[in-house]
């Protein structure tokens, strides 16, 4: 067996601060949106994969792939959000097996008045924290890890390759 591959200090000392970002970070987007919209990040972020869709409609199959979530767990917000009036489920037209989720009026004014305080607290935990040039650092990081933790382009992440 060969030896592992260790971090050099700069490596783990990185790794140490991406972690607790990965931590910290889910908590202060669900804490804002919570607290102003009654949304979890992961509510949110659904609504606004619908809302970037043609006919703000997707296959329930397509949503869980782009949210990069499991059937049953989208399910379960689905059923929320349907309760709250924001989302439907309806057959798929193209596929009797398939159900669509369809973003609501109702959904559509939900998202639309919940990003101005969500790109806000982004804006606020993030972005200020960077200079212009540790942006397109960040882009180009997440790009490259996009490539391997997302071969196929599942979740539709859009943006220039580095």
């Amino acid at each position: 067996m060969s030896e592992p591959r260790w971090l050099s200090e700069t490596e783990r000392e990185a790794w140490v601060q991406f972690a607790a970002v990965l931590e910290l970070l889910p908590s202060a987007l669900d804490s804002q949106l919570v607290h102003d919209e009654q949304l979890t990040h992961f509510e949110y972020f659904l609504l606004a994969m619908l809302s970037e869709a043609e006919g703000r409609t997707l296959r329930m199959s397509e949503l869980a792939s782009r949210t990069n979530s499991t059937l049953p767990r989208l399910s379960k917000v689905v059923n929320r959000l349907e309760a709250e009036g924001y989302v439907e489920r309806v057959p798929s037209p193209d596929d009797r097996r398939a159900t669509n989720a369809v973003m609501t009026d109702a959904g559509w004014a939900k998202i639309v008045g919940a990003a101005p305080g969500h790109v806000e607290n982004v804006r606020s935990l993030v972005f200020d924290q960077l200079s212009a040039e540790q942006v397109e650092q960040l882009s180009a990081i997440t790009h490259a890890l996009m490539k391997r933790l997302d071969p196929e382009g599942r979740m539709r992440v859009t943006g220039r390759a580095r």
